[in-house]
């Protein structure tokens, strides 16, 4: 059996959960076997990822679990996948997947590959997945020889697709150990797609010269329906929220649609977009590093581009 754990956030599920789900009810076809769910803590709308190709969806709906603690979800999704007979556990590759998928490949003594981006091989008994390197230069295949394999999928890779009908939930208990973490506040942005998951993306750097400018970027990211985010030079002088800080050393990301406004494209920046099916830059240097990278390029003064360029996508929106 594959068993996908879907993330959920305020008791609702995220864009990756259905990623997720999506993707491992193709491995289970690949693999000629059913795939389950399992959902933690307090959530709603549970039997609607059988849409997305669950057979049943496993719920442990413990309250303590509305609190994430690593070490707590390691134990209680290997305790299910367990009783359930699962060979395959399948997370997202977010914050969360991360720092489970390592845990929960302990205590299964299974093989674990994080980040993967495509569905896996099974050729002569060998089961081979494929994940970026070196930054997203490069892929490498890992061939998974344990009879228990963990498995996160890279945010963006696969588009949920839901064909199918709601799924039974089964209510499941497991035990729940006590969490070693206490969490006293969280913070979270609120009203926009997160920029793991958004699939639009418009980003700006030292090119806009100061945060008084931003009006034009958030401007043009609302027509769009973009999530805004920036380099790291404008993050570190304070003109940006860090959590909009992309890169090597901020968040990696893999939208359908990048626009780099005003960036020059130094390596450490390229290292965490370089992943985006398209990439669209603005900049006036024609020499910038970033139009290597581009699939389209526009070299002009930004001030002048980026409110003509709104200015179209709002005629064009009107028209369609």
């Amino acid at each position: 059996m594959v068993l996908i754990f879907a993330e959920t956030q305020k008791g609702k599920f995220k864009k990756t959960a259905y990623e997720a789900v999506t993707y491992g009810y193709k491995t289970a076809q690949i693999l000629g076997t059913e795939c389950a769910a399992l959902v933690l803590g307090t959530a709603s709308g549970l039997e609607e990822l059988g849409k997305y190709g669950a057979s049943k969806v496993y719920h442990v709906p413990d309250a303590a679990l509305d609190n994430f603690d690593s070490q707590v979800y390691a134990a209680v999704i290997s305790e299910v996948a367990g009783k359930a007979g699962a060979n395959v556990i399948i997370f997202s590759h977010s914050a969360l997947g991360k720092s489970t998928a390592g845990r929960v490949a302990a205590r299964m003594n299974a093989g674990s590959v994080s980040g993967v981006n495509s569905l896996p091989t099974v050729e002569g008994g060998a089961f081979r997945v494929r994940k970026g390197v070196f930054s997203g230069k490069a892929f490498a295949e890992y061939e998974v020889k344990s009879d228990a394999k963990v498995l996160s999928l890279m945010g963006n890779s696969i588009q949920p697709e839901a064909s199918g009908q709601p799924a039974p939930v089964e209510v499941v208990s497991a035990e729940v150990p006590a969490a070693r973490v206490t969490v006293n506040k969280l913070e979270r942005v609120e009203g926009i797609t997160p920029l793991p998951e958004a699939e639009l993306v418009v980003s700006a750097g030292r090119g806009m010269k100061g945060p008084e400018n931003w009006n034009i970027i958030e401007e043009l990211a609302n027509v769009m329906g973009a999530t805004t985010a920036c380099s790291r030079p404008v993050a570190d002088t304070g003109w940006r929220p860090h959590h909009e800080h992309v890169g090597q050393t901020g968040i990696a990301i893999r939208p359908n649609l990048y626009v780099a406004i005003g960036i020059s494209g130094a390596i450490q920046h390229l290292a965490g977009v370089n992943n985006s099916k398209t990439i669209v830059v603005i900049n006036k240097d024609r020499e910038a590093p970033f139009f290597k990278a581009a699939d389209y390029g526009v070299v002009g003064d930004l001030f002048e581009v980026v409110p003509r360029l709104t200015e179209a996508m709002k005629k064009f929106k009107a028209e369609h």
